[in-house]
């Protein structure tokens, strides 16, 4: 899998992340809502880092982390509320672990199929 599918899922998963987040704020005012979408911006900042020769490999460690990050996150704090309440907010989340676990997986496929490559 080569880099262009990992900026591709990152930008996707980014998207997500702050667009359901900002969804969330709107719904509830609540500013931790946004916290989905702080990670998405920092997923997109280093996104645009994977272009880059020299900071390839630590930004695809980094983007690894983030989305590793958010995506516990969101399944151990954010998803057992959510359930409790359930309607519209329980979509958001879901789609939110969602987008996050499909890049986790295209990500690590990516590092294993370079590590093969080697």
């Amino acid at each position: 899998m080569e880099i262009k599918s990992i900026q591709k899922f990152n930008l996707i998963n980014s998207i997500a992340l702050i667009s359901m987040s900002a969804w969330g704020y709107i719904d509830t005012n609540s500013f931790t809502a946004l916290i989905p979408a702080a990670f998405g911006f920092i997923l997109l900042v280093l996104g645009t880092m994977l272009t880059n020769e020299k900071l390839v490999k630590l930004s695809a460690h980094l983007v690894v982390l983030f989305t590793l990050l958010i995506l516990l996150a969101l399944v151990i704090q954010v998803l057992p509320g959510v359930f409790d309440r359930g309607g519209i907010g329980l979509i958001r989340v879901v789609l939110m672990i969602s987008t996050c676990s499909i890049a986790m997986i295209v990500f690590v496929k990516s590092f294993i199929d370079n590590r093969k490559s080697r």
